[in-house]
């Protein structure tokens, strides 16, 4: 985070840890400093590893040999009955389609398995880097303040980008960005844009969505899934350290997941909290906030946003699956909203479960440490939808709340607007609840 820039985050979906950290700033000299990690009041993400598949037992050959014709013959007017049947039920099925209503369609966003539990060999990292750094951009962002006195002054800092669509909308962090009158991007091909917009400002996270205006044919990133992150595997991290190497690679390991820091700048300003942070030991330098985090079969996964000055090789990225839901809604409907639940919620440990006498270990308690405020808003997609206070949310569709992410980053993945299913405890008792995510309201901003 530069200085002249400040950040202000509203939170309306999780209850903020009161550690302290520093962020991975944009500016030439920022600095950036661990957090200890919160009491178990606010979101946490626990650590997720993906199930192995339980291996098939095989059958050992048989001798064909010893088949005589009959079985051949039968084993042909079999397979032919059974094609003849599954023709006319699909006939049947078809038919039948053309008449039924559709049903309410919930989205579900369920996609585990991927560049996760791919290993990095000896030969990959330079091709993996090669694919990806052609959509990793530098930012310059200028900044113009006036004094009491009336005179001006201005600024600039430097921090990374990655494009993520052709047409050049481009995802960052919010603290590189915000409060800056003039932004430009350098591609990894020395290509330099002038004409760029801050189209939104997540106002639950660290994250910014530019606009490279006019331009078609870029590369671009290809996102991961962040929920399937598993603690140990390899990462490259990419980015314009010191605002000065531009695409600068290093390598490491995910050290951790769930974490949440309080970043702000080298003085102890602006302070932000953010949560589900993604710890690594890959090198993250001044100027590398906003670049990928990436597995070793090139996705990302992450957003580069904090180092701590205190430790070495300690920093933290965002899960990118928080930031799909918005990036979506911009880039289909021109809107920057971010989805919510509205509701408040205590990430459940073994502590919290104790302290309300909870079944579960892991989840989400609708509730405040205030017990005398509810944890809904009023008239808010949550109170809708029938969820109270007490409730305990163990899923988002099929996801496990905790395991994969915590309720805000898990809703991050949806747009406003989208019907979702959650898994719910009340009273000892699970049940279904759709609730349809309301918008809400970014800041936005344009050159």
């Amino acid at each position: 985070m530069e200085s002249g820039n400040s950040t202000s985050t509203k939170i309306t979906d999780e209850e903020l840890p009161t550690a302290g950290i520093v962020k991975d700033s944009s500016a030439p000299e920022p600095v950036i400093k661990p957090v200890e990690p919160p009491k178990p009041a606010a979101e946490d993400w626990k650590n997720y590893k993906s199930p192995t598949t339980t291996p098939q037992p095989t059958n050992p050959p048989k001798d064909s040999s010893k088949k005589g014709h009959g079985g051949l013959i039968g084993g042909i007017v079999f397979a032919v009955l059974l094609g003849s049947a599954g023709l006319v039920f699909g006939l049947l099925a078809f038919l039948n389609s053309l008449n039924t209503e559709p049903p309410t369609q919930i989205v579900s966003i369920d996609g585990y398995y991927n560049g996760n539990s791919v290993e990095f060999e000896e030969t990959s990292i330079a091709g993996i880097v090669s694919k990806v750094t052609p959509a990793v951009v530098s930012i310059i962002s200028s900044t113009y303040t006036t004094s009491y006195w009336g005179y001006g002054q201005s600024s600039q800092s430097a921090g990374t980008g990655m494009i993520v669509t052709e047409d050049g909308y481009v995802l960052t962090n919010k603290h590189v960005v915000e409060g800056a009158t003039d932004v430009q991007i350098i591609t990894d091909s020395g290509d330099t844009y002038d004409n760029v917009t801050i189209v939104g400002l997540d106002p639950l996270n660290d994250v910014a969505y530019l606009k490279i205006n006019g331009a078609s044919g870029l590369p671009t990133i290809t996102l991961g899934d962040s929920k399937s992150i598993a603690v140990g595997q390899p990462v490259l991290a990419i980015g314009n350290a010191l605002g000065a190497y531009q695409n600068s690679v290093t390598q490491g390991i995910i050290g951790g997941t769930g974490r949440s820091v309080a970043a702000g700048d080298s003085n102890g300003n602006n302070i932000e909290y953010l949560t589900d942070m993604l710890q690594t030991d890959a090198a993250i330098n001044p100027g590398n906030s906003g670049g990928p985090l990436v597995n070793a079969a090139g996705e990302v996964i992450g957003i580069n946003t904090a180092v701590s000055t205190d430790a070495n090789g300690l920093g933290f990225a965002i899960p990118i699956s928080a930031t799909k839901g918005m990036l979506k809604n911009i880039t289909e409907n021109g809107k920057a909203t971010r989805a919510y639940l509205g509701l408040s919620y205590i990430t459940i440990t073994s502590e919290v479960a104790k302290q309300y006498g909870l079944s579960v270990k892991q989840g989400a308690y609708v509730g405040t440490e205030n017990s005398r405020q509810s944890a809904i808003v009023s008239g808010g997609p949550a109170d809708l939808a029938g969820i109270k206070d007490g409730d305990v949310i163990t899923k988002v569709g099929s996801v496990e709340v905790g395991r994969a992410g915590s309720i805000s980053t898990l809703v991050g993945e949806y747009k406003a607007g989208d019907t979702i299913q959650l898994t719910v405890l009340r009273n000892g008792a699970e049940q279904k609840i759709n609730v349809t995510l309301g918008a809400y309201g970014a800041d936005t901003t344009t050159r």
